[in-house]
């Protein structure tokens, strides 16, 4: 068997955000890979690729410091990626491609400005402006009433649950419940995320108010299933939260792989979301 050049290598690094993790492959120094819907799909077997929630390209950008391209599970290009868009500011200051505190990145909903945690030359936290939620139903999109649908019912067989709809560049459905726990996720998300309502799915999430400034949710994520942390879905259940009078302005959200700081300050404002981002090993996979 004949070696690999370096032509036929592609170089990627393994980064996650509270465990929600991607590959991503830098394409400043290499170039983009020609079909990456595909690649996503390889690439992310947990048995027989890298394993992870989906495939990041970070990329060359006229309007910001560096441009990201997010690709699910499934294949499936999704608008944007709360802690993927974290793991990107990270590694564009760790590895000298834009070496400063604040960084800017152009996303599917726009150019996102990030501030960064740093302490003895490595990034920490990373604090993302995550722009304004997007309420208009046509926008979302969804089907269901109401702008944003508030707490509307949605009809799963014979079991009826109030969905908070509403954009953060991506659609989300969030949905209260007494016990994050026992509720059936892994059958129901699936159910939810491809439900007539949503005309281009949508990311689910469940979630436990623990009190006005603390809540505990679980996250089905459109076309990568169940994952540990979702960025965008925890700035819709920070909006959901004010908009149902559960909640207040600043919360704190458990996510099964860890805690991320949100905040809304004001009705017509962007979202802030704060937390951590982590890299995991470095290395080539055949091209």
């Amino acid at each position: 068997m004949r070696d690999l050049t370096s032509e036929e290598l592609m170089r990627f690094t393994k980064m996650h955000g509270l465990g929600n993790d991607y590959v991503f492959v830098n394409t400043f120094e290499q170039k983009s890979p020609s079909d990456p819907a595909q690649l996503a799909v390889a690439i992310s077997d947990r048995h027989f690729g890298i394993g992870g929630d989906g495939l990041i390209l970070i990329m060359p950008s006229e309007r910001a410091d560096a441009r990201m391209r997010m690709f699910n599970a499934d294949g499936s290009e999704g608008e944007m990626c709360g802690n993927g868009v974290r793991c990107v500011a990270k590694y564009l200051f760790n590895h000298g491609l834009a070496r400063k505190s604040q960084v800017t990145i152009e996303t599917g909903r726009g150019v996102l400005a990030l501030d960064l945690e740093v302490h003895e030359g490595r990034v920490q936290r990373v604090r993302v402006d995550m722009g304004r939620p997007i309420f208009e139903p046509s926008q979302i999109p969804t089907l269901l009433a109401g702008e944003p649908p508030v707490e509307k019912p949605l009809r799963l067989g014979d079991q009826e649950l109030g969905v908070t709809a509403l954009s953060m560049g991506n659609p989300h459905a969030v949905i209260y419940v007494d016990d994050v726990a026992a509720f059936p996720l892994e059958s129901r998300g699936p159910q939810i995320e491809r439900h007539p309502a949503f005309p281009r799915r949508v990311n689910v999430h469940i979630v436990q108010v623990l009190g006005t400034r603390e809540v505990r949710m679980r996250t089905w994520e459109r076309g990568s299933g169940i994952t540990l942390a979702c960025g965008t879905g925890a700035c819709a259940v920070c909006v959901a939260g004010v908009l149902t009078r559960r909640t207040e302005r600043s919360i704190l959200a458990h996510l099964p792989g860890g805690d991320l700081e949100l905040a809304w300050p004001d009705d017509h404002g962007p979202v802030f979301m704060t937390g951590p981002a982590t890299e995991v090993f470095s290395g080539d996979w055949p091209d």
